[in-house]
């Protein structure tokens, strides 16, 4: 099972990634633009994926472990169980999701650098 400490401290790893509170939660930017936040529930994570198609790979690749609500229809977005999920998946979930997010210099800059 993941923490709360754990998303932080693998988000804040990320280049040009600050915490900033969203909707009264944490929530990780990457140069203000949002990628990931933990909701309400305490052990629920936001993460922004590329596109819907894989909004809905994820989902039907591990109902236990990602899930949604009708409020996140149409948007690229999945929620995942952090007492399910892994802290290696976790990882590659939230790199994913600031990729997506992240402007491409800063995308190119953190690929030179042997990131991700």
């Amino acid at each position: 099972m993941v923490t709360e400490d754990d998303v932080r401290r693998v988000a804040l790893s990320l280049p040009a990634t600050t915490e900033k509170p969203s909707y009264g939660t944490p929530g990780f930017r990457v140069k203000d633009k949002l990628f990931a936040r933990i909701r309400e529930e305490g052990d629920v994570l936001v993460v922004w994926v590329d596109g819907l198609e894989e909004k809905e790979m994820l989902l039907a690749a591990d109902a236990e472990t990602f899930f949604t609500t009708p409020h996140y229809d149409g948007y690229p977005t999945v929620l995942v169980r952090l007492d399910v999920v892994g802290l290696d998946e976790l990882t590659e979930l939230l790199t994913d999701a600031w990729r997506v997010r992240a402007p491409k210099r800063v995308r190119d800059e953190f690929d030179r650098a042997g990131g991700g």
